[in-house]
């Protein structure tokens, strides 16, 4: 009975809002609509009407699934201090954390779906039910973590939110081993996806030793920078309570994973271009273009740009204190590094093939309306699921609030043993 309740009184907090809240509703709703339409006609029409090609088969789809990899592994930079170095500060607001893993993840799914011109056929990569010649195929490892880490988000989540519910507060002896055990999955996941394009051979510019750290450290950067302007919208916007020390903890990670990302982008440049050769092609083609083709070059040096700005302003201490370029510095690092890590990454390695040829790529339209959409889904997931979420963690929401309606129809036996068991309950401090 009480889980029934905990689901209804969830999904009627996301009916109250301010005009604010439905009109933010109703536009990603807009932007979702356009999106399905858009995906309506590739489905319909097949991956011609995209600017993908066979030369360059993953594009603006996978680069997108890149980079929210990254953010749904970087949730653990507020698991980490919230649990194992027992900060109460994070611990307020690590659910918020687990939120956009989840969304993160969901979303990243979605990409994949929609990169497959057979859609229908996605049974083929869930395990136990589909044959996708697991443990051999990368792809393979990569839906295993992948569906291993929503899970296990989901289901963290799930029990701290229900017991918050019923006005008890959770052992941590009772979830600590998914905690630590969601850690590792969360270094595995973007690591299983690095070694998606390391392990690749036929494309030199991804056959680097280098990709796997350099993913995490960007993941590490980018993730909390996403984290803090979600926590600051939330503090403004829902007057939930998040700590300043919370916002600063992470700053300080987002700015040292930043000074790392940025080292290893020079190492692998100075790799590529000190010693020229054929393996070094792709690079140049996407700082410098190559045989009059040079689509990429604005958007890899557009990102360098926004990392080193940001990373200026979150390395002088008087610019970190201001609010509003604290703010600026991490949407430029989180646009930054999907810049970086999706069009300047995924695009490159297809350019030149191995033959020498060059085939340019940009999304077109379509791309960017159906991944608009996604966006929106997962924006739209992210605020129903953190509305309801924050509701039962600031005890607008318990499972107290019915227990009048629910004696009504129990017998006096009944209401007596309810009682004396509601009796027993501790609240939430």
């Amino acid at each position: 009975m009480a889980l029934i309740l905990f689901f209804r009184d969830a999904f009627r907090e996301l009916w109250r809002g301010s005009l604010l809240y439905w009109a933010w509703i109703v536009f990603l709703w807009a932007l979702i609509a356009l999106g399905v339409w858009n995906y309506i006609g590739q489905l319909s029409s097949g991956l011609v009407v995209t600017n993908m090609s066979n030369q360059v088969s993953w594009g603006f789809y996978i680069s997108n699934f890149t980079f929210l990899v990254g953010v749904a592994a970087a949730a653990v930079m507020l698991v980490i201090p919230a649990y194992i170095f027992d900060r109460k500060d994070i611990r307020d607001v690590v659910l918020l954390g687990d939120t956009m893993a989840v969304t993160a993840v969901f979303m990243a799914m979605l990409f994949v779906v929609v990169d497959i011109g057979r859609p229908d056929r996605i049974w083929h990569m869930i395990p136990l039910i589909g044959s996708f010649n697991f443990p051999v195929s990368l792809l393979a490892w990569d839906v295993v973590v992948l569906s291993g880490y929503l899970l296990l988000n989901l289901g963290i989540s799930f029990f701290l939110l229900f017991s918050h519910y019923q006005g008890r507060e959770a052992k941590l002896k009772n979830y600590l081993p998914f905690i630590m055990l969601a850690i590792f999955w969360a270094i595995s996941i973007h690591t299983v996806t690095a070694f998606l394009y390391s392990a690749n051979t036929g494309r030199p510019f991804w056959h680097n030793a280098l990709l796997a750290p350099r993913f995490i450290a960007s993941a590490f950067c980018s993730g909390p920078a996403l984290a803090i302007i979600i926590l600051q919208l939330v503090r403004r916007l829902a007057r939930y309570p998040v700590r300043q020390s919370a916002i600063d903890t992470l700053g300080i990670t987002m700015t040292v994973a930043l000074q790392i990302t940025l080292f290893f982008v020079i190492a692998e440049l100075f790799t590529d271009f000190y010693s020229e050769g054929t393996h070094s092609a792709s690079a140049r083609y996407l700082f410098f273009g190559l045989h009059g083709a040079s689509k990429l070059t604005p958007w890899i040096w557009t990102a360098l740009a926004l990392l080193v700005i940001a990373l200026t302003i979150l390395m002088v201490y008087p610019l970190r204190r201001n609010p509003v370029l604290f703010t600026t510095a991490c949407v430029l690092t989180v646009i930054g590094v999907w810049i970086e890590k999706g069009m300047g990454l995924v695009i490159p390695g297809y350019i030149p093939t191995p033959l020498g040829e060059v085939f340019e790529y940009l999304p077109n339209w379509t791309e960017v309306s159906i991944s608009i959409g996604i966006w929106a889904i997962g924006l739209l997931t992210f605020t129903l699921l953190a509305k309801a979420g924050m509701a039962i963690e600031r005890g607008q929401v318990r499972l107290r609030d019915d227990i009048e309606e629910e004696l009504a129809g129990l017998t006096d036996d009944e209401k007596d043993g309810d009682m004396e068991s509601l009796a027993h309950q501790q609240p939430v401090k």
